[in-house]
């Protein structure tokens, strides 16, 4: 009887080891990245515009926009509240003061797709860091205006992605 038992040990021992084996599983972990943009406002303050002056005067105003890296972006600048006649205008002292904004520094991209031969401006977001854009602004010389302090307007920016 004493062998039984111990040969009841023994293959009692030997199953204990068998159960312990060891098995694995992957476990599969996913996400997706959703594009995003964050477009911040800006200003653009042309200074002091004399309608003597023999000359444009220009000026240039920043925004920041912020994307998803990778994300392609188109940036779009509306008429703004007093356009007219394919200009933007600022209301001053119940006069308006025609100016345009433009995407390069040459002032020959007009900036804005509701403006005849404007466009949109793209980025493409190299990282999640905020970038500055610059807007350049003319206002056209020998403007009939009255004196008024300030003459302004509000643009809005636009963005899709």
């Amino acid at each position: 009887m004493k062998r039984n038992v111990l040969l009841s040990i023994a293959i009692a021992a030997t199953a204990t080891i068998a159960l312990g084996a060891k098995i694995t599983a992957p476990l599969a972990v996913s996400a997706k990245v959703q594009g995003n943009c964050v477009v911040t406002g800006g200003s653009l303050n042309f200074g002091v515009y004399d309608p003597l002056a023999a000359s444009d005067l220009n000026g240039t105003g920043t925004f920041t926009i912020a994307c998803t890296k990778g994300a392609i972006a188109t940036i779009d600048l509306d008429n703004g509240l007093n356009s007219s006649g394919g200009w933007r205008q600022m209301l001053g002292g119940g006069d308006l003061l025609k100016y345009a904004l433009y995407k390069d520094a040459a002032r020959t991209q007009v900036w804005g797709t509701a403006l005849t031969g404007g466009t949109a401006a793209t980025y493409a977001a190299p990282s999640k860091t905020a970038a500055t854009l610059t807007v350049y602004g003319l206002i056209p010389q020998a403007q009939d205006v009255i004196i008024a302090d300030p003459y302004s307007d509000s643009v809005t920016i636009t963005v899709n992605y």
